[in-house]
């Protein structure tokens, strides 16, 4: 083992999202920074791959809402602001054809889809009295408790059934990549009042264009123009505390040292390296219990390649079926026609597809996404993949907040962040970035130091 004498104030444990806000943050208040990173890339589970036999680079599709203060701001200091494609409507979709336009009017919020919302002919008059109920109850935000099940809620509301169908649950799915019993009321709320009621332009719809890898190499490129010492294919296989109180990190046989060490890693490798260190027994046994109660949750996605373009339209949420989103990424890329076009199906909350083969998923697949664009039918389909994600979230199950960690630990110098630490926020791009720099915040004693404020209410929403 060969000890590494760098000069080093702070190491970061993993180039997500996570640790690479923490590391720019850190490194731009004039700490020395080293980010060790286990893959040959950045990214974390914001990641795309070059598929080996489509020749394709691929990857799960990752959205973000204009209320990302934090992630966009990232993307401000990195000059990637253009590299997302903002969109200021959502296109619902029914089997038959129907479609419905929610898109911001000239009303003041919270009332400005309300005329879009109005004439959407995917819910009754009854269904839209439902819904609008329900967000009233959203209106001064959203219970900070996380106890109820959105469900749960749903019932005590009295939700019609289509209202559920065509409206809560593919925003709450789509959103929390969970089914309702699995998500509280909460972070549910927190969907709609941020995105639908807030302002518009926390509502905007902002889709990254490019692959994510490629897409948040800005990020990883800020950093090292800061001063971050960034070493891809690093892991980190063990920690531990020193006499003086400084942390001590090894990676492929050799040893780093740091004033502070923040653990950016995903909650199953924090938990390993955290049981490593001192602890009696009834902190243990909390970690463990802490541990079991957070719930991955998959998300499948079906890449089909065609010779002309069959949707007509950038991104889709379809109703009635168990495709949840529909995004034309050759469109959003701007690819030329001669290219073709590039369609990238979403199913969130897949345990089903988890158990399934990729010929059974993709022969599905294609069956629903014809019935919603018929002219697939009469197109070529070039080629085809199926990305099973098993870990790509974690469930925002009721009464998980109080299991979810502080970024300061009990070890002086040890940080935690990652989207499962305590965020006030799902599990997202978003809640990784505000992890980072909560934590970087917590290393220079200033803990909300780097956050990015908050978009402020408009319309009549300032008036709550």
């Amino acid at each position: 083992m060969t000890a590494q004498s760098h000069d080093v104030d702070v190491i970061v444990a993993g180039a997500g999202v996570a640790g690479l806000s923490a590391a720019v943050a850190l490194s731009q208040a004039g700490a020395r920074v080293m980010l060790l990173e286990r893959r040959p890339y950045i990214g974390g589970r914001a990641y795309s791959y070059q598929h080996p036999a489509l020749e394709e680079t691929i990857d799960s599709q990752h959205v973000v809402v204009g209320c990302c203060t934090n992630l966009i701001e990232l993307a401000q200091q990195a000059g990637m602001a253009d590299s997302f494609r903002w969109y200021d409507e959502l296109i619902f979709m029914e089997p038959n054809g129907q479609r419905s336009l929610l898109k911001p009017g000239p009303l003041p919020a919270p009332m400005h889809q309300t005329l879009s919302f109005l004439r959407a002919p995917m819910l009754s008059l009854e269904d839209k009295a439902s819904v609008a109920a329900g967000l009233l109850r959203f209106l001064r935000g959203f219970p900070q408790d996380d106890a109820e099940s959105f469900a749960s809620w749903l019932k005590r509301t009295g939700q019609t059934e289509r209202s559920i169908r065509h409206f809560w649950e593919p925003v709450v799915i789509g959103a929390l990549n969970d089914n309702f019993e699995s998500c509280s009321v909460k972070y549910a709320g927190k969907v709609f009042h941020e995105s639908f009621l807030r302002s518009p332009q926390a509502g905007l719809l902002g889709i990254p264009a490019a692959p994510l890898t490629e897409f948040f190499s800005p990020i990883a490129a800020l950093a090292e123009r800061s001063g971050v010492d960034v070493r891809l294919k690093s892991g980190v296989d063990a920690i531990a505390q020193t006499a003086d109180g400084r942390w001590q990190v090894r990676s492929n046989g050799n040893e780093y040292v740091a004033d502070s060490l923040v653990l950016a890693t995903d909650v199953r490798q924090s938990h390993n390296l955290l049981a490593t260190l001192p602890a009696s027994e009834a902190e243990k046994q909390q970690r463990q219990e802490a541990y079991e109660r957070f719930v991955p949750s998959p998300i499948t996605t079906i890449h089909l390649w065609y010779d002309r373009d069959v949707t007509g339209v950038d991104h889709a949420v379809l109703l009635d079926t168990r495709i949840q989103w529909v995004f034309t990424k050759s469109r959003i890329r701007r690819w030329p026609e001669e290219r073709g076009s590039y369609q990238e199906l979403v199913i969130s909350a897949s345990w089903p597809e988890l158990e399934m083969g990729r010929e059974a998923i993709l022969a599905s697949a294609l069956r629903e996404f014809e019935t919603f664009f018929p002219a697939a039918r009469q197109a070529k389909l070039l080629k085809s993949g199926v990305l099973k994600e098993a870990r790509a979230t974690f469930s925002v199950t009721p009464g998980l907040d109080r299991f979810r960690p502080q970024q300061k630990t009990q070890w002086s110098g040890l940080y935690l962040a990652g989207d499962w630490t305590a965020t006030e926020w799902p599990s997202t791009m978003e809640g990784a970035v505000r992890s980072g720099r909560l934590a970087a915040g917590e290393v220079v004693g200033e803990r909300r130091r780097f956050m990015a404020p908050e978009l402020p209410a408009t319309g009549l929403m300032k008036l709550f």
